[in-house]
C-alpha cells in the first residue's frame, strides 16, 4: 500500500511536533520544513527535511523537493506561525509585516506551490492552522496577531473553495491558547490547564482522514467556556 504524504512547517517543537509525531504514528510519510534540527528526523526513513523559513518565502523550492523525493503529496500544514503580543496601534510595522509573511502568505503560498500535486488524488488535503484570535478579537494586546489570525481564516475559507471541485479539502483548526512556548509567552503558567499539542494531532489525525463527502470547515477548540466565538 502506497503511504501517503504530508508536509509539515514549524515540526520541531510544539503543535508541529505533535502533529508530525502523529501522523507518522498514522502511517504517513513526511516532509518537513524546518529551519533547523533537522538531525533529530535524520534515522527515519518515512521523514524528509527542508531547510525552510516563511519569512524568506521558499515554499516553491520546498514543494519541488518533497516531490522529487516521494513523487506524490496528499496534504499540505502549514503550521509555523509567530506572535506579536501588541495593539493595532502599537505594532511596528515590521513586526506586522513578519506576522503576514509567516502566518498568511506562508500558507497561502505553499497551498500555490502544492494546488496540482494536491489535486492528482482528488483527495488532497489543507489543515490551516488558525486560532480563536481569528475569530474574536479578546484584547487590545493581542489585536495585530488577530489581523494575521482573522486573515489566515479567510484563506483557509478561500482555499476550500477554490480547491473544492478538485478534490482537495480544507480545515481551519481554531485552537485557543495551547501549552507551547508561546501559551507560556502570553502568561498561560499552568499549561497543564489549557490545550495539549497532542489534543490539536488528534483533531488534525481525525480532520485529515474525513472522506470528501465530510468535508469540515472549521474546528474551533476551547479550553474553558466563552462568551462569543
Amino acid at each position: 500500500m502506497v503511504k501517503r504524504v504530508a508536509l509539515i512547517s514549524g515540526a520541531n517543537r510544539g503543535i508541529g511536533l505533535a502533529i508530525a509525531q502523529r501522523l507518522l504514528s498514522d502511517g504517513w510519510q513526511l516532509s518537513l520544513g524546518i529551519r533547523s534540527g533537522s538531525e533529530q528526523w535524520q534515522d527515519n526513513p518515512d521523514v524528509h527535511t527542508f531547510k525552510y523559513d516563511a519569512l524568506e518565502g521558499n515554499e516553491t523550492q520546498w514543494v519541488e523537493a518533497a516531490l522529487a523525493h516521494y513523487g506524490r503529496i496528499d496534504a499540505i500544514i502549514p503550521n509555523a506561525g509567530i506572535m506579536v503580543p501588541k495593539s493595532v496601534i502599537e505594532v511596528e510595522d515590521d513586526e506586522l509585516d513578519a506576522m503576514w509573511k509567516v502566518n498568511v502568505r506562508g500558507p497561502q503560498q505553499l497551498a500555490k506551490a502544492a494546488f496540482s500535486a494536491l489535486s492528482e488524488s482528488g483527495q488532497g488535503r489543507i489543515i490551516i492552522m488558525a486560532s480563536l484570535s481569528g475569530k474574536r478579537v479578546a484584547s487590545a494586546g493581542s489585536s495585530a496577531y488577530s489581523v494575521s489570525k482573522f486573515a489566515v481564516l479567510a484563506l483557509a475559507h478561500g482555499l476550500r473553495q477554490a480547491g473544492f471541485d478538485h478534490g482537495i479539502r480544507t480545515t481551519a483548526i481554531c485552537p485557543g491558547p495551547v501549552a507551547t512556548d508561546m501559551g507560556q509567552s502570553i502568561g498561560h503558567k499552568d499549561l497543564s490547564a489549557i490545550i495539549q499539542p497532542e489534543e490539536i494531532a488528534e483533531l488534525v489525525s481525525t480532520a485529515i482522514n474525513l472522506p470528501n463527502t465530510a468535508s469540515v470547515a472549521e474546528i474551533p477548540v476551547h479550553c474553558r467556556a466563552e462568551a462569543t466565538v
